[in-house]
């Protein structure tokens, strides 16, 4: 006879408890009709522990000496990665064709050929990749100095980006000759070539550690890109400040489709280009004045 250990039930407490901790770690916002879905990947962990309720895992993550670890697990288990290389291609050609342009022209009257974009909410690599690959083919930055910089607060994922292989499921919108130039096949997979690889540098981030946040240094292009959906109202506020601080002046936030800074921000302007509309720092002489 096979026996099995059957999942165990969340309670309504157990639920509030390990939704509001979870939440004022990382901002990840789960609504009451989400329980099933908390209750459904944090089985998994109750059971590699053997833990007999979700109380019990509860005091694990707070107190245990393998709680970071354990955080570590219970986050890769509870966040949605879903991606693939040129994703949302509209975006990628205002990048392209206007404000990589806007970009090179400022900055060359200032003699300053540095660029540096941060993807937020990386993933497994192929936003941060894609990133790189168009500017692998843009001329005008053959001799700049470029650092791409891809954050999640998933290890395992972060993984992935580190390895550079990818399935057939992540060129669902490339192009064969970009896959024919930059990709050489392995096993059935895709390893990335090192001349993108090199572009790009990935590492673990939580978007509300402000201190960690502002370690990354100033940037010129920032995506978040189908990221602050997951998040409530206040912890968007916060992560869409951070970006704000983090941005040159005249620095631009691209966003997913479906999200806006709509009663969350009124410090960026909206610039309409021909593809799509690109959030941008206004330049100090714009910027508003502090209030006393």
């Amino acid at each position: 006879m096979l026996f099995f250990s059957p999942e165990t039930a969340m309670s309504e407490e157990e639920f509030r408890l390990l939704r509001d901790f979870i939440y004022k770690h990382c901002g990840l916002n789960f609504a009451e009709e989400s329980k099933y879905l908390l209750e459904k990947r944090l089985n998994k962990r109750l059971q590699q522990h053997a833990l007999k309720s979700f109380k019990d895992y509860y005091y694990l993550l707070r107190y245990s000496p393998q709680k970071e670890q354990e955080l570590t697990e219970a986050i890769d288990l509870l966040t949605t990665n879903e991606t693939y290389f040129f994703r949302e291609d509209f975006q990628l050609r205002t990048f392209v064709n206007e404000i990589l342009p806007e970009l090179r022209a400022r900055k060359e009257r200032n003699n300053d050929r540095r660029l540096r974009i941060w993807s937020a909410g990386c993933s497994s690599g192929e936003e941060p990749y894609t990133l790189a690959m168009l500017l692998h083919d843009q001329p005008g930055f053959s001799d700049w100095q470029i650092e791409i910089i891809g954050t999640d607060i998933s290890q395992k994922v972060l993984a992935m980006a580190r390895k550079g292989l990818y399935g057939a499921s992540s060129f669902r919108c490339t192009e064969p000759s970009y896959k024919r130039r930059f990709f050489t096949e392995t096993d059935g997979k895709f390893k990335i070539d090192d001349r993108i690889k090199r572009m790009v540098t990935v590492s673990h981030l939580n978007l509300l550690d402000t201190s960690r946040v502002a370690m990354l240094g100033v940037m010129d292009v920032v995506f978040c890109r189908n990221v602050i959906i997951y998040f409530d109202q206040l912890a968007k506020k916060r992560v869409v400040d951070s970006f704000f601080q983090r941005l040159r002046p005249e620095g631009f936030l691209l966003l997913g489709h479906s999200e806006s800074l709509m009663n969350l921000s009124n410090s960026f302007m909206l610039r309409h280009f021909t593809d799509d509309m690109v959030y941008q720092r206004p330049s100090l002489a714009r910027l508003p004045e502090a209030r006393p």
